[in-house]
């Protein structure tokens, strides 16, 4: 006998919170269409190599069930790099944060010093006394106690930045996530929705679902344009739009994502369940069965149903970047300035001037370049904006664009065919001569520079490069 109707319409509604031991959930690992959201594709550049190298094998054991909505390609592609400079972004601001308060500890131990001198001046006056305390509390010694922290502390922040095998610059020359990532989808990959279509979605999402708190990706509402705002809602018609091309009679789509906002799941009563309306949106629309799962829990039943090999360090390495994974913004307004965008961006203000003088160069020379108005100029003015700012030459003012230009790199391959090898310079002017390429766009500047800036700017570019050294 056919359930009441009431049942029926709000099945999805009257379901228990899904948990990993639901008897139903080995069907979707067994022939579900399986979609990753673009955070769990993007996961792959914060893992580290051999982490990655175990969840791109997990994956190839469910390949010919992926299916990539064009939305999430999109997202994919151009999201690459801002993952690897927020984290470059965010070990370097830590580096500096940590000499700060290291400073401000040092100051803080000479002033109560000098706190104790006065009163043992003013009180006692006992020469021995006050010469002791000088002594055990001079200026060297709180140095040298504090150079223990100190590197103890840059080592751990070293053993991060060298725990991962990618920086921004392997996104423009060599990515190696970008091709086995292709490989794994093969063809299936959804295709550019039309202008009109495209149009007719973003005016859903935005004059009816969005202010209606309607899932998914309603929190969105407010990340600027339409197109940025309804990522999420194109990503989830297209899903709808695939489901309904799978066979009848099993279609079921298993859909992994680190983003667990409320426009995902529903949070009452204590509890944390996707939201029903989606189930029952696709159902209706598509007549497809829906389980959401984060990384954390698919890679785990990868594992449990399909025996993928995956170590404990690398689970406890998915959860850690599933719980703290940052979405990157996609903005298309230069504010990354790279070696592509750097000739048409002029500098802001004086800010080429300033990082000439905060590296310490003094030649009419270079300061010539500084001021010059030209493109390849503006990529030279850029680079010591950024490398002075990299390297705590000075302070990065406020609303200053980020820069990621290498003037070098250490590593066994040239980031393009133009670069040249170290050997070109002089064994007493560059070091790790064997092991590293130079821009040529940097050599042309050094063949300009006079000895007394030469010197300063191969400091630069050999720091640099060793600050963005790829591990071997």
């Amino acid at each position: 006998m056919e359930d009441p109707a009431l049942l029926r319409r709000f099945h999805a509604w009257l379901q228990p919170v899904p948990s990993p031991q639901d008897t139903a959930r080995l069907a979707f690992f067994q022939d579900a269409v399986i979609v990753l959201d673009t955070n769990v594709l993007l996961s792959l550049y914060e893992y580290t190599a051999e982490s990655r190298e175990e969840v791109l094998a997990a994956l190839g054991q469910v390949s010919d069930r992926l299916w990539m909505p064009y939305q999430v390609g999109l997202e994919f592609v151009r999201g690459r790099r801002s993952v690897l400079e927020s984290r470059k972004r965010v070990l370097g601001d830590a580096s500096k944060s940590v000499n700060a308060k290291l400073t401000a500890a040092r100051n803080a131990i000479i002033d109560a010093k000098d706190t104790v001198r006065a009163q043992l001046q003013k009180y006692a006056r006992v020469p021995a006394d006050i010469a002791a305390l000088e002594q055990l509390v001079s200026v060297a010694a709180v140095d040298e106690h504090l150079a223990l922290y100190r590197e103890s502390f840059k080592s751990y922040l070293d053993m991060l930045k060298s725990g991962h095998d990618l920086t921004p610059v392997n996104v423009d020359t060599a990515d190696p996530i970008l091709p086995r990532v292709a490989d794994l989808y093969d063809d299936r990959v959804g295709l550019q929705p039309d202008d009109q279509l495209l149009q007719q979605r973003l005016d859903e999402a935005v004059a009816f679902r969005f202010p209606n708190q309607i899932p998914p990706g309603f929190k969105d509402f407010d990340k600027g344009t339409p197109l940025k705002a309804a990522g999420d809602f194109l990503i989830w018609e297209e899903v709808i739009e695939q489901a309904a091309l799978l066979p009848e009679g099993g279609r079921r789509v298993l859909f992994v994502s680190n983003d667990v906002k409320e426009d995902w799941y529903d949070v009452s009563n204590g509890k944390q369940r996707p939201w029903p309306a989606l189930l029952d949106e696709i159902h209706r629309r598509a007549g497809a069965e829906l389980r959401l799962e984060t990384p954390p829990d698919f890679y785990a039943g990868v594992g449990m149903y399909l025996n993928a090999n995956l170590a404990d360090d690398t689970f406890e390495e998915i959860r850690r970047v599933s719980e703290t994974f940052t979405p990157p913004t996609l903005d298309d307004d230069g504010t990354v300035v790279t070696v592509r965008t750097a000739g048409n961006l002029v500098p802001p203000g004086d800010l080429p001037v300033v990082a000439y003088r905060s590296a310490g160069l003094t030649s009419p020379a270079v300061r010539g370049t500084m001021e010059s108005p030209t493109s390849a100029d503006r990529l030279v003015q850029w680079w010591l904006i950024g490398v002075t700012a990299q390297l705590h030459r000075r302070e990065a003012a406020e609303g200053e664009p980020r820069v990621d230009i290498a003037a070098a790199v250490r590593g066994g391959d040239a980031p393009s065919p133009d670069w040249k090898p170290g050997t070109v310079l002089p064994s007493g002017e560059w070091i790790h001569r064997e092991s590293s390429w130079i821009a040529p766009w940097f050599l042309d500047l050094l063949g300009s520079a006079p000895p007394v800036d030469r010197g300063i700017l191969s400091a630069l570019a050999s720091q640099q490069a060793a600050e963005n050294q790829r591990p071997h």
